[in-house]
């Protein structure tokens, strides 16, 4: 078969599969990143594509915000609702060269959370951290910020806040002992943290959990006794409340799925005594953030 028979053959599969709308526009976006000395060709693309995998592997970028960041597997992709409520997060915020703020990322993936901060706010207003336990994740996120132009160490010959500086760090937030690396207090933390309930996972689609790490998604880790998917923001809310963790009007943004917002928002009152919240919707109408101030 002719290569130009070959695509449109396969092509024709993937509107079967995903509709016309977002075939042509996948299709689009395929011959767009197509680059003559690259041995990827239409056809390769669109046949994994069809076995399941993520358009964005197969590009190996996403959009972001304003960000065209890297993404390769089996790191988490970024998502539309979380661009959406970090946009909004770095609107209510004005930093500063003169007041900085100082942020931690848990669970950073390939950093796009601090990454975007970093970009939209003034330069030298932000220092930030981003914390993940997997090795894939933090060298992605470094390269991501070499790709941003944002410097993922802080050069001594550099005052404080002379630029704005994004740190991946590899640790768990189980252990203490890694904010020798991440020197508190932080004026605000993020996180995008695994939430899926075990139940739920059998039942996602095969580009999600045959293809994304699934310790960047199942909610309750294997040893866990819990099964709501609830366990990291239970570890969020120990590390909050250790003293020294949150200057005074800190704030805290936790991402959550469906139907979690409510129990995520008892939890950061009652277990991390942050009394202060609220709840963001994203553009789909499902509750999506849980906000808290000190």
């Amino acid at each position: 078969m002719r290569t130009s028979d070959s695509v449109k053959h396969l092509f024709a599969r993937l509107v079967s599969s995903l509709g016309r709308a977002t075939a042509t526009r996948e299709f689009k976006w395929m011959k767009q990143a197509l680059i003559p000395s690259h041995s990827l060709t239409l056809p390769a693309m669109l046949q994994r594509r069809l076995s399941g995998e993520p358009l964005q592997y197969i590009l190996g970028t996403t959009p972001f915000g304003p960000l065209d960041l890297l993404t390769r597997p089996p790191t988490l992709i970024p998502r539309p609702e979380t661009e959406d409520w970090t946009l909004r997060l770095a609107d209510m915020l004005s930093p500063t060269p003169h007041r900085p703020l100082t942020v931690l990322d848990l669970c950073t993936g390939t950093g796009c959370i601090p990454l975007l901060l970093c970009h939209l706010w003034p330069p030298g207003s932000t220092r930030a951290y981003g914390l993940d336990i997997s090795k894939d994740a933090i060298r992605l996120a470094m390269d991501n910020a070499a790709r941003c132009n944002i410097p993922s160490s802080q050069p001594s010959s550099l005052t404080p806040y002379s630029q704005n500086v994004f740190i991946p760090v590899l640790g768990d937030l189980r252990d203490p002992d890694i904010f020798k690396y991440l020197l508190p207090p932080f004026d605000i933390i993020t996180a995008n943290p695994p939430y899926i309930p075990k139940r739920e996972y059998d039942e996602l689609p095969i580009s999600v959990k045959d293809y994304e790490d699934p310790a960047a998604l199942l909610g309750d880790p294997p040893d866990s006794e819990e099964q709501d998917g609830l366990t990291y923001y239970r570890l969020i809310s120990q590390l909050l409340r250790q003293k020294g963790m949150l200057r005074d009007g800190s704030i805290v943004a936790l991402e959550v799925g469906r139907a979690q917002a409510d129990a995520v928002e008892g939890i950061l009152q009652q277990s991390a005594g942050l009394r202060n919240t609220q709840v963001w919707k994203d553009p789909w109408n499902v509750k999506r953030v849980v906000l808290a101030r000190t």
